[in-house]
């Protein structure tokens, strides 16, 4: 079962990332895009996901994936249970999430054991 800092040690490997503690969650960010977060008791994690392909992830799995609070809903993100993760799928997520906030030429230059995941 992955952890939060399994996480931490992917998303501090990655380009511009740095940790934040706000009103007590950890939050990963790129300048002041936040691209993951973690509740209070760490045991659920949203992440920055494509809003047009929400109700496809949750649809496929929704004991996993669940949608934000009301109100985000407007941004595009959605959350998962940490413990239903597999390292493989949670590693995929992570840098999904992370491409989404960072220019393109980052996400798309960051070698050095960042594959590509789509």
């Amino acid at each position: 079962m992955p952890t939060i800092d399994d996480v931490r040690t992917l998303a501090m490997s990655l380009p511009g990332t740095t940790e934040a503690l706000v009103r007590g969650r950890v939050k990963f960010r790129v300048g002041r895009i936040v691209y993951l977060a973690f509740s209070r008791d760490q045991s659920e994690m949203g992440f920055a996901f494509p809003k047009e392909e929400r109700d496809w992830l949750i649809g496929g799995d929704p004991e996993k994936f669940m949608l934000p609070a009301a109100s985000d809903l407007r941004y595009h993100w959605v959350e998962a249970r940490l413990a239903a993760l597999e390292d493989a799928e949670l590693r995929e997520l992570v840098l999904d999430a992370w491409r989404m906030v960072v220019p393109k030429r980052v996400g798309d230059s960051a070698g050095g054991g960042v594959p590509r995941t789509s």
